[in-house]
């Protein structure tokens, strides 16, 4: 393995290995990709949950076209000659990234005809093939068809007269060939399937769900009356989705957002999917008229768009679902008996450590802001919002401040991929309840998860901080897992004034106390903390949890320690360039990726060993554009109490045997084995309800 990854005429990293020691950005996507296919196909696992990861593949999946593949088609239509950092082309990459993405399609579509519906089947869930109906079905279908889905539906012909419609993106349709006999003319039609019906349909008198395209395609000749209707064919386009923003429009950057997301409509065709047996007729219109190339194709025997199977991972089954979790309020942030303490007293006692979904969002940092929001004592929020939850209880605390007089600001990215639009809203609601907005940065993301709360006190201005790895989504909180930590420590409030008056004015970044900022800070600072630990050789240690690393520099700093002996733990769970275990580069370093009931999704940094260890958490992954293109912030936690809850977070994710890979020095995932039945989520759980009943205890007892 040495050899072969010294064997490249690029400039040498590390003890002269070349671009062979990163592995592909690309492909490590599809890897985890794979690992949520593993997670769909395990027979332990409750079969909505293994529904639900279905649904979670596509929707990657989606996202993965509309932005990573996108990209590199711009580079190949551009002609740009820049190479990833393994040294591929962006030709290249889109080669092996297809026969890697058909493999995975295929593979979802088996596990869905062959493992799922069969147990669905089973559980009384009938997903349901429309020509397998029996005729009394049929008919109560057709029923439904003609008063709830017939009336919505607008045929679209392609003739001299009628050019080719656009096809939106992520649309499903129905292409359609139909013929008319008195003037023996054959046209093509599309039929658009309404987003806004139910994607599985059902009738009263049955459990049949049948997807909506083939309860469409079953009744279609109502749509061509005294029309001879032939082959008809459902198929889905993936268009390029990613803002591209220009420096010239900086000037009104909502405006230009609100562009952008008009121009994503028309993002260039990425990716057609069909069901198998598609005519070649239909299908050269189709990949002509959308300017795609038979490498572009995907079919499917399994429905189009399985991210719509949310619907049935839905279902109120809960004994084929997760038993329910009912997240608890921190022991330090209520009484014995549930009532709701005073935050700002608590907080003056010391730090809280919050980890979501297993310490309860709504009674922590919903709370805070609440709290914050209707104290008269309180002076002035300031927060990052960078996506928000559809009952925006944050915004509407927000708003009710800043209409008591109090000064709010609410820095709202725009530019948050994919919900820029909602953001928009919630950034306008807040205008108009007198809260100071700013519309991100130019020419950077603010990713940051932080609020400023400045209270007057008998004692002076105290300020009041929250610095998380999450969103402040109350939606997200519940199924997200996130650290965040609450404090009053006065460097910590320096630094968030400076960061606030550095992202809301005129002023440049400033050195902070104990907030480490990117893109200032970020990467110059982790690479010093890692050198730091290599000095110490076979004593040091560095244990990191992220969810993705690709950074090139980070990476080769990582092998150099490693080199001096470092022993590294990486828990990544989605994409990671280093290749671990490679002699002579990286034989000190272990990297594992849990993906389980809840996303793993915070950042925590540890460097050295206890009790001397330092811990940080934030927003930013180890990936160039956290480090590059982005607003991050990382804050250390030093209280020994609240360290050794990080300590016992890392050490249960790095012992899980449950649903945990191990990434190899061929770059290959292998799921670790089950020996001692560790499951990090089920013991975070137990855990949290351990303190949550300690904390009721009578003072004797406990």
């Amino acid at each position: 393995m040495a050899q072969q990854l010294c064997a490249s005429s690029d400039p040498p990293g590390p003890a002269g290995f070349g671009p062979d020691r990163f592995l592909n950005r690309e492909l490590s996507w599809l890897e985890f990709a794979d690992r949520l296919l593993d997670l769909a196909s395990d027979p332990r696992r409750p079969l909505l949950e293994r529904v639900k990861f279905l649904a979670i593949f596509s929707t990657g999946c989606d996202e993965f076209f509309q932005v990573r593949v996108a990209g590199l088609h711009d580079q190949v239509a551009a002609g740009l000659r820049k190479r990833s950092a393994d040294g591929r082309s962006a030709s290249e990459q889109l080669k092996v990234l297809r026969e890697k993405a058909a493999a995975l399609v295929e593979r979802q579509s088996a596990i869905f005809v062959d493992e799922v519906r069969p147990a669905l089947q089973a559980a009384g869930i009938r997903v349901t093939d429309y020509d397998q109906l029996d005729e009394a079905s049929r008919r109560r279908f057709a029923m439904v068809f003609e008063r709830e889905i017939y009336p919505v539906l607008t045929p679209l012909a392609v003739d001299p007269g009628h050019p080719f419609p656009y096809i939106s993106n992520l649309s499903l349709n129905l292409a359609v060939l139909v013929e008319d006999p008195r003037r023996d003319d054959r046209r093509f039609a599309r039929v658009k399937i309404p987003t806004l019906l139910p994607r599985f349909v059902t009738i009263p008198e049955g459990g049949d769900l049948v997807p909506l395209e083939q309860v469409i395609a079953g009744n279609i000749a109502h749509l061509f009356p005294d029309m001879t209707v032939g082959d008809h064919y459902t198929f889905r386009v993936t268009r390029n989705a990613d803002l591209d923003l220009e420096e010239g429009e900086a000037d009104d950057l909502l405006a230009a957002v609100e562009v952008e997301l008009r121009r994503r409509r028309f993002g260039r065709a990425v990716r057609l999917e069909v069901e198998p047996g598609v005519s070649r007729e239909v299908l050269e219109l189709l990949l002509d008229e959308l300017e795609l190339s038979p490498e572009d194709v995907y079919a499917t025997a399994a429905p189009l768009d399985l991210g719509q199977l949310w619907q049935i991972a839905s279902l109120d089954r809960p004994d084929l679902q997760e038993p329910p979790w009912a997240p608890m309020t921190p022991p330090r942030l209520a009484t014995a008996g549930d009532e709701p303490v005073d935050l700002f007293a608590a907080l003056r006692e010391r730090d809280v450590l919050v980890h979501h979904p297993y310490d309860s969002f709504a009674t922590s940092v919903e709370a805070f802001l609440q709290q914050a929001a209707d104290d008269p004592d309180v002076l002035a929020i300031k927060q990052t919002l960078y996506r928000t939850s559809g009952d925006a209880t944050i915004v509407a605390a927000l708003a009710r401040a800043a209409e008591a007089g109090k000064q709010v600001a609410a820095l709202v990215e725009v530019k948050a991929r994919f919900d820029e639009q909602r953001n928009i809203v919630w950034a306008r609601q807040l205008e108009q309840a007198g809260v100071h907005v700013v519309y991100g940065v130019v020419g950077l993301k603010t990713h940051a998860k932080v609020i400023l709360v400045v209270r007057r006190e008998e004692d002076g201005m105290r300020c009041y901080c929250h610095v998380g790895t999450g969103n402040y989504n109350a939606d997200t909180a519940r199924a997200y897992e996130d650290i965040g930590l609450l404090s009053t420590d006065p460097a910590l409030g320096e630094d968030l004034i400076d960061l606030f008056n550095h992202l809301t004015g005129f002023s440049r970044p400033t050195r902070s106390r104990l907030l480490v900022v990117a893109p200032e800070r970020f990467r110059p600072w982790f690479v010093e903390q890692v050198a730091a630990e290599a000095d110490k050789g076979r004593d040091g240690r560095i244990v990191v949890k992220c969810n993705g690393l690709t950074d090139p520099g980070v990476i080769d700093a990582l092998y150099s320690a490693s080199q001096a002996g470092v022993p590294i733990d990486l828990a990544v769970r989605s994409v990671c360039s280093l290749r671990p275990g490679v002699p002579g580069l990286s034989e000190t370093i272990r990297v594992r990726s849990l993906v389980g009931r809840f996303l793993e999704h915070s950042r925590l940094y540890r460097f050295g060993n206890p009790p001397d260890a330092r811990y940080f958490i934030g927003s930013g992954d180890l990936m160039e554009r956290n480090l590059d293109r982005r607003i991050e912030a990382l804050a250390p936690v030093r209280d020994p109490e609240l360290c050794q809850r990080l300590e016992d977070v890392l050490t249960l994710v790095l012992e899980d045997d449950t649903a945990t890979w191990e990434l190899g020095a061929d770059g290959g995932w292998r799921r670790v084995a089950e020996v001692r039945g560790v499951s990090a989520q089920r013991r975070l759980q137990e855990l949290a309800v351990e303190r949550h009943r300690r904390r009721r205890l009578p003072e004797s007892l406990d």
